[in-house]
C-alpha cells in the first residue's frame, strides 16, 4: 500500500455532519417502502426515493451479502436531497425472490433486465464493493444505459487480493466474537480510534428500516456471491474493457482497504480513460459511509458537473 500513497491524491477531512432524516424536504429512507418488478420471472426488489426530473436517477449496487436496508441511511438521504436515487437488489437477496446468481455476468443481466422493465433509458450508476464489479459489467454490456458511473470500494478483473475474501471474513468473525465489535465495522473500518468510533456510528445508520424490514442472506446466497466476487479477482486482468469505457467515472476508496485493496482502485484509474480518483484518509472499504457527507458532496459535484 505505501508503494502507492505517495502517488495518489488525499481528500481533505472536512465537517461530515449527517443530514437529519425530519429536515424540511429530505426523504426518510427508512420508512421507504420497497417496489417490485418482474425480470424474467423473477420478481426483484427495489427502493426509490429523492425527485428530480432534469437528471438521469441514481441506481446503486449493493456490496456481498448486502440487502437494501445495509445502506447507510445517511448517505442515501443526502444523494436524494439533489437527485432520484434508486436502490437495486439482485435476485435471491434481501426481498428479491429467485437464486442469487454465482456470476458477475449473471447479476449484471438481472441489474439490465431491471432498467428495461422499468424503462430507464439512461441512469447514472453507483456500485459498491461487489456492486461496483456489478456496474463495470453493465458498462461493457450495455454502454448505452450509463450517463456516469461511480466505483467504490472495488476492482477490474484480475484484483488483487479478492481471492482471500474467506480468509479476512474467517479472522474478522472471530475478532468479532471476541471483542464484542461489529463484524462490519471490523471489515470497513481501519483499526485507528477513528476508524472504530466510525464504525460503531455507522452500525446504528443500517438495518434500522420501519417498513419492509428485510432477511438478512442466506447461507446459499452467501456462497454464490463469494464465487462471484472470487472468481472476479482470478480472471485475468481485462484492460482493454476498462480502456473501452466512455463514460466519466469516479473512483472512489478508503487508503487502507481490507476487503478491495486500495492499490485496485489505482488500477481502476489508471486504466480508464475518463476516471478521476479520490481517497479518503484513514478509511477502508466503508469510506464512502465514513465520510459520507463528504462523499455525497462529490457525488453532487461529479455527477452535476460538464463531464
Amino acid at each position: 500500500m505505501n508503494g502507492i500513497k505517495n502517488n495518489l491524491a488525499t481528500a481533505a477531512v472536512v465537517s461530515d455532519s449527517s443530514v437529519a432524516p425530519d429536515a424540511p424536504g429530505v426523504a426518510d429512507y427508512s420508512r421507504t417502502p420497497n417496489q417490485y418488478v418482474t425480470v424474467e420471472g423473477t420478481k426483484l426488489a427495489y427502493r426509490k426515493l429523492g425527485n428530480r426530473s432534469d437528471a438521469p436517477p441514481l441506481m446503486l449496487f449493493q456490496h456481498f451479502t448486502g440487502t437494501m436496508d445495509d445502506w447507510d441511511q445517511s448517505m442515501i438521504e443526502g444523494l436524494a436531497k439533489s437527485r432520484s436515487v434508486v436502490i437495486f437488489e439482485n435476485a435471491g437477496i434481501g426481498a428479491s425472490e429467485g437464486k442469487a446468481p454465482d456470476s458477475l455476468a449473471t447479476m449484471a443481466h438481472y441489474a439490465e433486465g431491471f432498467l428495461d422493465a422499468l424503462h430507464f433509458n439512461k441512469v447514472d450508476i453507483l456500485g459498491f464493493s461487489l456492486g461496483g464489479a456489478v456496474a463495470q459489467q453493465v458498462l461493457a454490456d450495455r454502454p448505452e444505459l450509463v450517463r456516469k458511473a461511480i466505483l467504490v470500494g472495488t476492482g477490474p478483473q484480475g484484483a488483487e487480493g479478492f481471492k482471500d475474501l474467506p480468509n479476512i471474513i474467517s479472522e474478522n468473525m472471530k475478532k468479532s466474537a471476541e471483542t464484542n465489535m461489529p463484524l462490519k465495522a471490523l471489515l470497513f473500518f481501519t483499526a485507528t480510534p477513528e476508524g472504530r468510533q466510525s464504525g460503531l456510528d455507522f452500525v446504528k445508520r443500517i438495518n434500522n428500516h420501519k417498513v419492509d424490514p428485510e432477511p438478512v442472506a442466506s447461507q446459499e446466497a452467501t456462497q454464490a456471491q463469494a464465487k462471484a466476487w472470487i472468481t472476479w479477482g482470478l480472471t485475468p486482468a481485462n484492460n482493454a474493457q476498462l480502456a473501452a469505457i466512455k463514460q466519466p467515472v469516479l473512483v472512489v476508496n478508503g487508503n487502507d482497504d481490507l476487503i478491495a485493496p486500495t492499490v485496485n482502485s489505482y488500477v481502476l484509474y489508471q486504466h480508464i480513460p475518463t476516471a478521476q480518483l479520490i481517497l479518503y484518509p484513514d478509511s477502508g472499504h466503508g469510506s464512502l459511509f465514513q465520510y459520507h457527507a463528504l462523499f455525497v458532496s462529490h457525488v453532487n459535484t461529479f455527477l452535476d458537473g460538464v463531464r
